[in-house]
């Protein structure tokens, strides 16, 4: 898994998540208009393939496509990207800036520390 997704790989793998193994044309209802081509979705879930993102089962001449990684997996990769590049790497000064801009509260902070000591 490499790279951070665009809006768009995003968009797709959102539905990938939602809605499981898919072929490329059954991806296309689930956009807002104006819909895009479906050679451009093609060439978007080819690019999330080759970030590792998505994975395929080949039927003939068509391929099924499906998330090669977890929402939960993703989420995780995100925070850490996003810790390490604003955070200086810093957990600790990401949990502070949520709790300086009132984002977390005093009980979700007590409910945290006990799940750490668990």
């Amino acid at each position: 898994m490499k790279k951070r997704l665009t809006k768009r790989e995003e968009e797709i793998m959102n539905i990938f998540w939602a809605k499981g193994e898919l072929f490329v044309k059954e991806l296309i209802p689930y956009f807002d208009e104006p819909k895009p081509h479906i050679n451009t979705v093609s060439t978007i879930v080819r690019g999330l393939e080759e970030k590792g993102y998505v994975a395929h089962k080949a039927y003939g001449n068509s391929f099924q496509y499906y998330a090669a990684i977890s929402e939960s997996e993703y989420g995780k990769k995100s925070l850490k990207d996003i810790v390490t590049q604003y955070f200086k790497n810093s957990y600790l000064g990401a949990v502070s800036s949520l709790v300086e801009d009132e984002k977390i509260s005093l009980e979700e902070l007590r409910t945290l520390i006990e799940q750490i000591k668990k």
